[in-house]
């Protein structure tokens, strides 16, 4: 026989138990509803006493979620904050861990029914955790239902934070990746900017560094995906894309070899290799939803930034002309994009029909880039070091020369 302590009908438990039942089993008639209320109030008082915290979360959560359509927005507050705070009470990480994936679910399983207040609740619970990998399933499922519920403006300000709560959180590459890709999908879904999107798509497929072919082959289609959004950009213009063993493994795959070959023209040829590619495949361009005229121009400010990391310092109109493929008079208004773009710095030399670089942005930064950085680098040394010796060297002789003089007059 179960012994059952006995507690006040204020408990805010049992009360959230009696409430939510009462509303599920309104429309069963009242002998089958108090019958059924009853049950679930002695089973939930049963778990209380037994200290069976994940039996009774599960137990609350299902009778709540049945109602969600029935309560106003204020009881259902009321009804999650007192199931959310089951949390607090299980001594076992375990148990924790499990209850708060249980809670997080079920609470993101219906994601088109009061989307906002189902994220209200979730974060509620997410910040009523103190373990950090806890924290880190309910965020996932708070994830999950903004995609899902069409409500991704509500949980995009929380990526600002993502380098603290990746500290906090201590993940694994498959916690990792499986997040990376979940933010990517929430910002392609709110049509965010390439760049964000970029930045954790890219983040994504560098967790696959180091892994065999059979689980590279997971990336491939958000690899392919990387490659049309940088290529689609009109304000990126610099990117390791071609280093990452994900992006790389297109080269040879019989869908999307053509696919890596426009990312190879784009981070490392000019104009003339675009136009040439255009001709032989401007199908698979329009299939990818790429513009050729925005192509083209981004292939021109990428030209006259190849222009200024080969060339002397010193480039020509008439070469600036020529690989860009345009007329005379247009030739300083492209630099003048490149400019504002801040992919060079340079003076427009009218005189002379020429610019003169001071300055221009890599297309890639690969250990060729590196190589020029560390010889840039001990060539700066070196000089430094020359002055630093020469001002000591006159700094001993203006020291020495009174003294000598002193010497003599004496």
């Amino acid at each position: 026989m179960t012994t059952v302590v006995p507690t006040s009908e204020e408990d805010p438990i049992l009360s959230v138990v009696r409430s939510t039942a009462e509303m599920s089993w309104a429309e069963a008639g009242p002998e089958v509803a108090e019958q059924q209320v009853s049950s679930l109030c002695l089973e939930a008082q049963e778990f209380i006493v037994a200290g069976r915290w994940l039996d009774l979360a599960s137990l609350m959560i299902t009778s709540a979620d049945l109602v969600f359509s029935k309560a106003s927005d204020k009881d259902l507050e009321c009804i999650f904050t007192i199931i959310c705070d089951l949390v607090k009470k299980p001594e076992n990480l375990d148990e924790l861990l499990e209850m708060a994936k249980l809670l997080s679910t079920k609470i993101a399983q219906q994601p088109n029914d009061k989307p906002v207040l189902r994220l209200k609740i979730l974060f509620n619970l997410y910040n009523l955790l103190e373990n950090p990998y806890s924290r880190f399933c309910v965020y996932m499922n708070i994830l999950k239902l903004a995609l899902e519920g069409k409500v991704t403006e509500h949980i995009i300000p929380s990526f600002k934070k993502m380098d603290n709560l990746l500290k906090e959180w201590d993940l694994g590459v498959q916690d990792q990746r499986d997040l990376f890709l979940a933010i990517s999908n929430v910002l392609k879904e709110h049509k965010s900017s390439p760049k964000e999107t970029l930045k954790f798509l890219t983040k994504y497929l560098a967790t696959f560094s180091g892994e065999d072919a059979q689980v590279m082959e997971e990336a491939k289609e958000e690899a392919a995906f990387t490659i049309i959004e940088f290529v689609k950009a009109p304000d990126m213009f610099q990117h390791d894309l071609l280093e990452m063993p994900a992006i790389a493994q297109l080269e040879k795959d019989t869908k999307y070899a053509l696919l890596y070959q426009l990312l190879k023209i784009f981070q490392t040829q000019r104009l003339d290799a675009y136009m040439e590619f255009h001709t032989m495949n401007s199908e698979l361009l329009k299939s990818y939803g790429l513009v050729h005229e925005e192509c083209v121009a981004k292939m021109r400010l990428m030209s006259i930034v190849d222009l200024a990391s080969n060339e002397s310092g010193q480039i020509p109109y008439s070469l600036i002309k020529d690989t860009l493929q345009i007329e005379d008079e247009e030739v300083e208004p492209w630099v003048v994009k490149a400019i504002t773009s801040k992919l060079i710095d340079c003076k427009i030399d009218q005189m002379n029909q020429a610019i003169r670089v001071s300055r221009c942005t890599e297309r890639v930064f690969g250990p060729p880039q590196w190589l020029a950085l560390r010889e840039k680098l001990a060539t700066w040394r070196g000089n430094i070091a020359n002055v630093i010796t020469t001002i000591q060297a006159n700094k001993v002789t203006e020291e020495g020369t009174p003294a000598m003089q002193g010497l003599v007059i004496s």
